[in-house]
């Protein structure tokens, strides 16, 4: 059984009423994406914003951010995290879908989401709403096939158990957190980061793309400026 937007939102609506895991691998690499983006931006972009922690650091620099989401939980409990914050706009949308302008967005931003869209034709669109000289960064989970991938997969495996003892008192989720995470796992597909590099190279050239512990790799790219 494929994903489609409807088991995402179904999903993430079910992820978003857990209690929040303080051992999260996409947490600790939100400083290393905000240090590509300049102190200060104009329009932002998030695509796929969760429950809204990387919107409101991005608050913090930008004039304005617009944050999509597919789950009506997850943006509640983004809107909760941001209700102070008055330049983050939330909207419950298909980042395929949704309108965005040419060249509008100084910044756009998108964490573990873009393996749950086709890769191609996402980057495209997000070239196409960055403003030249703006920056895209995304950081997202991969898929680990080679010798050397499989071999980092392996030494992430006990890391993993040690972080989540060390943050959390525990080697595990709790139990109703990992059933919740097993069952959208189930319909994953993560690329490889062979197929991330050679879209990338067709459509962003000059990305900086590098794997990370953790199964994650990151995406850097910036816009020529006119």
């Amino acid at each position: 059984m494929s994903q489609t937007p409807q088991s995402i939102t179904r999903d993430f609506d079910r992820i978003a009423r857990l209690p929040d895991d303080p051992w999260d691998h996409n947490r600790m690499y939100l400083g290393m994406l905000l240090r590509e983006l300049p102190a200060r931006v104009g329009d932002a972009l998030e695509i796929g914003c969760g429950s809204g922690e990387l919107s409101a650091r991005l608050a913090a620099r930008a004039e304005r951010v617009l944050a999509l989401d597919l789950s009506p939980e997850m943006l509640a409990a983004a809107r909760a995290r941001c209700a102070g914050l008055a330049n983050v706009d939330f909207v419950c949308a298909d980042a395929l879908e949704h309108p965005l302008a040419p060249a509008s967005f100084d910044a756009i931003a998108s964490v573990a989401t873009l393996h749950h869209l086709p890769l191609a034709a996402m980057l495209a669109r997000l070239r196409d709403a960055l403003a030249p000289g703006g920056v895209l960064v995304v950081l997202d989970v991969v898929s680990e096939l080679t010798a050397f991938e499989l071999a980092r997969s392996a030494l992430a495996a006990p890391l993993n158990l040690l972080g989540r003892l060390a943050t959390t008192g525990r080697l595990r989720p709790p139990p109703e957190v990992r059933a919740a995470w097993d069952a959208h796992c189930a319909t994953d597909r993560c690329p490889a980061v062979a197929e991330v590099r050679r879209i990338a190279a067709e459509l962003l050239p000059g990305a900086r793309i590098r794997q990370h512990l953790f199964w994650r790799y990151s995406l850097v790219w910036r816009k020529l400026a006119r």
